[in-house]
Parts: C-alpha cells; sequence; structure tokens
C-alpha cells in the first residue's frame, strides 16, 4: 500500500517486477494478486481508503508487537541506541534524543521520502476523483473493467501500460 494508493502512487506492478526479481521464494500468482490488492485496482482489494500507516501502532493486529524495538535494534545497528519512544520514526525524535544515540536523521539514517499524511490524503483524494468518474455498470454498482487492463493475462510487462504515472 506504501508503493502504491498509499504514499508514493507508483503502479502495483513496480512492486510485482521487484518482488519476482529480488526474492528468492517468488511466487507468480501471489506475487500478482497481492500487488494488485494492495494497489485498489482488484475487485477484492480492502476500501480504497484503508491505507496502512508506515509507522506500526503497537495496538494494531496487522502490526508485530514489539514496542521496544529489539528486531529493529537487532537489524539496523543506526537506531541501537534509539530510545523505544521514537525507535519507529527516528526522526520525530528530538535533535538532543539524536545526538545522544548517536543517529542524526539525515546523516546516519535517511529522512522519509515521503510525508505519510499529506501523501496519502492526496494519493486518497485522486483515488477517490478516479473512481466517482469511472463509467457505472449496468447494476450501477462497481466500474466496468477491461479485458485489456494491466492485470490481464497475456503480453510483456514491457507492453502493459503504466498506471498512476
Amino acid at each position: 500500500c506504501f508503493l502504491t494508493r498509499g504514499d508514493l502512487w507508483l503502479s502495483w506492478e513496480q512492486g510485482r517486477d521487484v518482488f519476482d526479481k529480488l526474492l528468492l521464494d517468488a511466487d507468480w500468482s501471489l506475487n500478482n494478486m497481492n500487488w494488485l490488492a494492495l494497489s485498489g485496482a482488484a475487485p477484492w482489494s480492502p476500501p480504497f481508503f484503508r491505507v496502512y500507516h508506515p509507522v506500526p501502532k503497537m495496538d494494531s493486529s496487522l502490526n508485530v508487537k514489539d514496542p521496544e524495538g529489539e528486531f529493529i535494534r537487532e537489524f539496523i545497528p543506526e537506531l541501537r541506541k534509539m530510545p523505544s519512544k521514537y525507535i519507529y520514526a527516528p526522526w520525530t525524535a528530538p535533535m538532543e534524543v539524536q545526538k545522544a544515540a548517536g543517529c542524526i536523521v539525515g546523516k546516519d539514517y535517511p529522512k522519509p521520502i515521503v510525508d505519510h499524511e499529506a501523501a496519502s490524503k492526496a494519493n486518497l483524494a485522486r483515488f477517490k476523483k478516479a473512481l466517482s468518474s469511472a463509467p457505472k455498470t449496468s447494476a450501477g454498482k462497481g466500474t466496468k473493467r477491461s479485458s485489456t487492463s494491466s492485470g490481464s493475462r497475456g503480453g510483456s510487462p514491457a507492453k502493459r501500460p503504466k498506471w498512476g504515472a
């Protein structure tokens, strides 16, 4: 959801292609269907307005229950000394906290590539506008789906249209 409708507004096909190339256990059918669903373009997708926040909330069933950030500390050495309060969003730590942790955001650890709140709000408005302008089916529900959409079978990835560009 971060790559597609949530924040970056990129085509689900770009995520699919990276996963197909880099995952050792890539599964074509699962990969395609998962990326299609997360983009909001599939009939079985969650509602378009459901956007997952990139910073985990400990009270959500969708996220790992690790309030101390032990997993993060183990695999991201730059954040090992960051206080637990800021471990999942170190850019929110005051400068004195970043200095004490030996991790200055923008120098030792990357800054966020987008402002999630602003990007997701803008993208939800785009998605809503696209849905409202789509032709209605004869039943008056949903939209007509073209058999030549990028999710159809056949054709090489290079010949498929790129959505969301």
